[in-house]
């Protein structure tokens, strides 16, 4: 994603909520990931879905701490 879109959803979020600094960052995350979806043919759960999953390995490790 080009830098110039991630400014443009930034100030657009920005004006949506003025006075609430960690809702603006919520929903810039969830922009940035909904276009990253849409870019990569997925819908946002989808996407999140998949960039969520850990590696195998990872897994395998935190099924031993249980």
């Amino acid at each position: 994603m080009k830098k110039t879109r991630v400014e443009e959803i930034k100030r657009e979020v920005e004006r949506e909520f003025p006075n609430d600094f960690a809702l603006q960052q919520v929903h810039i995350a969830r922009k940035l990931l909904s276009e990253e979806a849409k870019e990569q043919g997925m819908s946002f759960w989808e996407y999140v879905k998949i960039k969520s999953r850990l590696p195998t390995s990872l897994n395998k490790d935190k099924s031993l701490n249980n």
